[in-house]
Parts: C-alpha cells; structure tokens; sequence
C-alpha cells in the first residue's frame, strides 16, 4: 500500500520539489540531490507512520535540506552556480527568442537576490500554487508574514519592472 501511495503522491511531486529546491539553493545538482534525499526521507517515514498531508510534508523536508544545504555552502564561502535549464524556444524569430530569453533571464536575476523569506514564499506561492496556510506550515512562519513576504517581493518585482520600462 505504501508502494502505491508513494507512486501517486510522492513522485509526482518531484518537478515542483525541483523547482522549490532550485530556488533556494541556486544550483541545478545540488537541487537534484535534495529531491532525491526528499524522497528517501518521505519513503522511509511512509514506513514508520501515517502522513496525512504527503504534498505539505515533501515540501517542507525539501524546503528544510535546501535551506541547510545553502546554509553550508555559505559557511564554505562557495561562490553559487546561478545557471539554470535553457528556456524553450516559443518565440517564432531570433529577434523575439532573444528578447524573451534576456526577459527570463532579468526576472530570473531579480528572483534570486530577493531576501531569502520572500523568494521562497514567491516561488511557493506564485509558481508553485500553494495556499497561504502550507506555505506558512513550510517556511514556519505565520500565514500574515507569508502574505507580507509575498506583498514586499512582488513590490520590488514592479518597481523592478518600472525602472526597466522607463530606461528603454
């Protein structure tokens, strides 16, 4: 039974785990490695007790390694691999292609040098989809700090935006 409920609950989480731990730790491999230690722990938990809510439960084990894991790194003074998986190709000349792609890429930049808090509560709540009361549940934090990391980041994302649009 715990081999079906992993199969439909758990694996399909693993693109937004990804995204998640992409996120918060800025590099590809090592948001590869927190999802997969993600799910042993989810599996192994799956053995020993009943978990209600698996989505909120992965998200905040992942939420929680990639925070530590970026917390490791800092204290090694490693310098962050920022690339990130190529964009697709949607725009139907070179021209657009190159614009859309320099778009992605500023948003992409403004994203990571938001405060930790509210770059994450963006990214659970605006890409993600999730509710203010998982995402406060994840971060451990109250539901009225989460609407006020998300209010602060999606202000600098429009005063960001403002000075781009008026220095073209």
């Amino acid at each position: 039974m715990n081999e079906n409920r992993f199969r439909h609950e758990v694996l399909p989480l693993k693109d937004r785990l990804f995204r998640l731990a992409l996120r918060i730790t800025l590099n590809r491999e090592d948001a590869e490695d927190i999802v997969q230690e993600t799910m042993v722990r989810a599996w192994r938990e799956m053995q020993q007790q009943d978990i209600g809510n698996m989505e909120a439960f992965c998200t905040t084990i992942c939420h929680n390694l990639s925070i530590d894991h970026r917390q490791r790194r800092e204290q090694q003074n490693i310098t962050f691999d920022t690339s990130l998986h190529d964009v697709a190709d949607i725009a139907p000349n070179a021209d657009e292609r190159i614009s859309h792609e320099e778009r992605i890429a500023q948003l992409r930049t403004l994203l990571d040098q938001l405060p930790e808090k509210q770059r994450i509560a963006i990214q659970l709540r605006d890409i993600e989809g999730q509710t203010y009361r998982d995402i406060a549940q994840i971060m451990q934090i109250t539901e009225n700090d989460v609407k006020i990391n998300i209010f602060r980041a999606r202000q600098r994302l429009k005063e960001h935006a403002a000075r781009l649009h008026t220095s073209r």
